[in-house]
């Protein structure tokens, strides 16, 4: 089976010497590792937890140019982030959409300057168009948007951008890696740095954290893609850097859908702390974000602040008719931005440049940071570049503009079922639950998951864990965190049997998955 992990580790302590060695198996390090190994060079991925564990599984789910910063004029970064939104559209049919986004106006003025500010974005979209903005009447915002606050209401202007899965995307892109020739492999934590008699980084020490096995292994060039851990890996290096990343928190609440009935999302251009609010339909139910606030540390599960859910509460009021509260949060998560850190202590979070940054360590290793999601793939091809740049590696084109990402097949009907987010996964899932009916089973009576779905992430998309399966695979944990807490010993005693473990380490999983659980749970 090409991704099960032993085959994986068997080909790890076969490769004497790798070109190129990443750090970090978030959307940046996953989109090195596919850039790398498509253009022919000897690729290892260690991820200290799993895919898309930190960042990128806790993003607002859009695949956008940003209009906001269209509004702080930095027209390069909205370009090339349509340019890849397109691309994405593309190359993973199965996982982004083309979403519909309202901005509702309440004077004249608004209505009019968001008409001519979005003319330049569908300009700047050219041939990637994802459909073009155009301005709506009072009673077609209405008609459009039930739940919306209608009093002082003027219109709205509808754009288009993208919504995706953005965990299932991370997996996805994996398994794209290791289709190509690359190993990739989580809960394999990086220890520390080796470097040459002089002082040029070429390998690193790593622990697989389910045996505690230690391996040396070499390469070529190191790429330090962790987020906001890049200065832990900096530190590695050089125990004297200093730090180069601001990390910065965003929250997100998920309601059910009856808050955002129809198919369109809503974009609120002005809060009271500067930033646009989203409310966007994902997985029939309504993500609600997002927040901007310094911290001075991180953490693989960082805290929503009550501050942060008392904005998100009030902002959303103030536009829905349909009052939230507390109570109908479905699932809270907070996710940090690896912002590269401002010269100017007192900038603003959402003044600090979204552009990515590449370091370049007196060693040679190789630090990717900033960015999003969205350009993700632009990121890679910019960090192999600079590979090839320092002569590490010989020089070869980049393929990724035109790859297919696993599971995309360029045709998906994104209303069939919930199943279609699988592509051309979804046979297999249904080939699992004709040779064993009880796993069509669902696995919770308030959800629309399966449990073919948690056999199918153990088999073929490398889930090791509860956490693994519930988090970023199948998004239980993210669209309602009690019902995640009350299926954990279901799916512990899937993954018992299929990873033949003991009923001890089920009890373990259950109880480690409940504690991060407790967290998405808003009390």
């Amino acid at each position: 089976m090409m991704f099960e992990r032993k085959n994986l580790i068997n080909k790890l302590k076969t490769t004497e010497n790798w070109d190129v060695i990443i750090i970090g198996g978030g959307a940046t390090g996953l989109g090195v590792a596919l850039d790398c190994t498509t253009r022919g060079y000897k690729t290892l991925l260690l991820e200290q937890v799993d895919f898309a564990k930190g960042t990128s599984s806790r993003s607002t789910k859009l695949v956008h140019g940003g209009v906001r910063y269209l509004a702080q004029g930095n027209i390069d970064l909205v370009r090339e982030a349509l340019y890849e939104r397109g691309l994405l559209l593309k190359n993973a049919s199965h996982l982004v959409r083309n979403q519909s986004f309202i901005i509702p106006n309440y004077s004249w003025w608004d209505n009019f300057f968001y008409a001519v500010g979005l003319k330049v974005y569908d300009f700047l979209s050219g041939k990637l168009s994802f459909g073009k903005s155009t301005r709506i009447k009072k009673k077609e915002t209405i008609s459009r948007l039930s739940t919306l606050e209608t009093n002082k209401l003027k219109g709205g202007v509808v754009y288009h951008d993208g919504q995706f899965d953005d965990s299932r995307l991370a997996v996805n892109i994996a398994q794209s890696c290791i289709e190509n020739g690359a190993t990739v492999l989580n809960h394999f934590k990086v220890k520390n740095l080796l470097k040459n008699d002089k002082g040029i980084v070429d390998g690193v020490v790593a622990i697989d954290v389910e045996t505690n096995s230690e391996y040396s292994l070499n390469a070529k060039a190191i790429i330090n893609a962790t987020g906001v851990f890049g200065d832990e890996v900096l530190k590695m290096d050089d125990a004297s850097a200093k730090n180069r990343i601001q990390p910065s928190q965003g929250i997100h609440l998920v309601f059910d859908k009856s808050y955002l009935p129809g198919n369109d999302a809503i974009m609120i251009p002005k809060t009271d702390d500067g930033r646009v609010l989203f409310l966007v339909p994902w997985h029939n139910r309504v993500v609600v974000g997002t927040t901007d606030t310094l911290l001075n540390s991180h953490s693989l599960e960082p805290k929503a602040l009550d501050s942060e859910v008392d904005f998100i509460l009030e902002t959303a009021n103030r536009y829905l008719s349909k009052n939230v509260s507390k109570d109908d949060v479905l699932s809270i998560f907070a996710g940090l931005r690896p912002l590269a850190a401002p010269k100017d202590k007192s900038e603003k979070t959402k003044e600090i440049s979204r552009s990515h940054k590449i370091i370049v360590s007196d060693s040679e290793l190789i630090t990717i940071t900033g960015g999003k999601w969205t350009t993700y793939r632009r990121m890679a091809q910019d960090t192999v570049n600079k590979i090839i740049q320092l002569n590490k590696i010989p020089d070869a084109q980049c393929k990724t503009a035109d790859l297919l990402i696993h599971g995309a097949n360029g045709t998906v009907d994104h209303s069939s079922s919930h199943l279609s987010i699988y592509g051309t996964d979804s046979k297999e899932i249904e080939k699992i639950k004709k040779e064993d009916p009880t796993l069509a089973e669902l696995l919770h009576p308030r959800l629309e998951f399966t449990k073919a779905e948690v056999v199918f992430a153990v088999r073929n998309e490398m889930a090791r864990t509860i956490e693994d399966v519930l988090a970023r695979r199948v998004r239980v944990l993210f669209l309602d965190a009690k019902a995640a807490i009350e299926i954990a010993p279901i799916v512990g005693e899937l993954l018992r049997k299929e990873l033949n473990e003991t009923a001890e380490w089920q009890g373990q999983q259950i109880s480690n998955f409940i504690e991060i659980a407790e967290q998405y749970v808003l009390k």
